[in-house]
């Protein structure tokens, strides 16, 4: 999610730009990389404890490190490590959504009101404007913003409460009228999943994705679940004006819009997967790469598709994906050209002003690294 529980982060988790200290790479990549030196920016000159990119093009998987996984020992990030994967979890659930659109018991063009009836007061509100975040809807964790982050460790919450917050205040404008970033919509899509499926979320994206790709490391997390499968890097949020370890937190509070459990090589095998076709239809594809102008990071020319963000790289072309950030970890994950698939992960959320940029830099080079 990218506006985070304690300070407007966990929309950024969302949102694509947020799409968009030795090193580990292969020797492909030489220590003065682009990549390398983008990481580095982050640790050394924006403070984030650590960062770690992960690169895979066809068999080959190239990694790169910067600062630590772990401030009190020194140690670098583990390799393909367990980690929050915040508002990435939009695109697994958008493409759950998509294939219950593929076999005919979900339309993007329904109102929400045929999957669960009475629980939005706008019945214009469809699937699709769920999906690409021209609902209206108020994003719910804007209540959260500024509040102790220790209070929200081990809140958790049931998805009819958080629509339920979202719904105190007014809409933001008229269904599809504009594009705003909300976690709210999510939480929704995700309500709707279990009301057609009946069946869990959690077990949903399992049976339909995680299983069939053999992401043995993700997982979206059940309540109560606090705790980070080894290894991983030790998650930072700033408290009282120090970095404390919030590696153990009960992310049901963001569910379906950034509750995801994961690996940066699962990422990558997720996104090829489903840049590659492997996953939806064509015509359900075609969908979730229609965009909508968007502003994400202030880029010029990214749009927002359905779960899915564009974002134009320097090196040219787009690349495809989601970003997010969550309490302890921030992140962004993609496929470029070729099947060039990038997953970048810092181990701190929120990040100093300005480094939103930086990561979206550092990512944008790794997507270009491999033209």
């Amino acid at each position: 999610m990218r506006k985070s529980l304690h300070g407007r982060r966990i929309v950024a988790a969302g949102m694509l730009v947020v799409l968009l200290a030795a090193t580990t790479a292969a020797p492909a990549l030489a220590a003065t990389s682009p990549v390398k030196a983008g990481l580095d920016v982050l640790t050394a000159q924006d403070g984030v404890p650590g960062a770690e990119v992960v690169i895979q093009d066809g068999r080959r998987t190239r990694v790169v490190r910067s600062g630590t996984g772990d401030l009190a020992t020194g140690k670098p990030f583990p390799r393909d490590g367990s980690f929050r994967a915040g508002s990435v979890t939009k695109t697994f659930v958008a493409t759950v959504v998509l294939q219950l659109v593929g076999e005919g018991r979900v339309r993007l063009d329904a109102p929400v009101e045929r999957y669960l009836p009475g629980l939005l007061p706008d019945t214009r509100i469809t699937v699709r404007r769920l999906l690409q975040h021209t609902s209206g809807l108020y994003n719910y964790t804007q209540d959260f913003a500024g509040l102790d982050p220790e209070t929200l460790r081990h809140r958790g919450a049931e998805p009819a409460e958080l629509v339920a917050i979202a719904l105190k205040h007014p809409p933001l404008f008229e269904p599809g009228a504009k594009w705003s970033y909300s976690n709210t919509n999510y939480i929704v899509a995700g309500m709707i999943v279990e009301r057609v499926t009946r069946h869990d979320l959690s077990g949903e994206i399992a049976r339909r994705i995680t299983r069939p790709l053999g992401l043995h490391g993700t997982y979206l997390p059940r309540r109560g679940d606090e705790r980070l499968p080894s290894p991983h890097a030790v998650g930072y949020t700033p408290v009282g004006g120090k970095l404390a370890d919030f590696s153990d937190f009960d992310a049901t509070i963001a569910w379906a819009g950034g509750g995801l459990v994961t690996t940066p090589s699962d990422l990558d095998r997720f996104y090829g997967a489903l840049l590659g076709g492997r996953l939806l239809r064509p015509a359900e594809l075609t969908e979730m790469k229609r965009t909508v102008p968007a502003d994400l990071g202030g880029i010029p020319g990214a749009g927002y598709g359905l779960g899915l963000g564009g974002i134009p790289l320097s090196c040219g072309g787009v690349a495809w994906g989601h970003g997010g950030s969550i309490p302890g970890f921030t992140t962004m994950s993609g496929v470029a050209a070729h099947d060039h698939r990038v997953t970048l992960v810092a181990n701190q959320d929120p990040v100093p002003k300005g480094t939103s940029q930086h990561v979206a830099a550092a990512f944008d080079a790794a997507a270009c690294s491999g033209q």
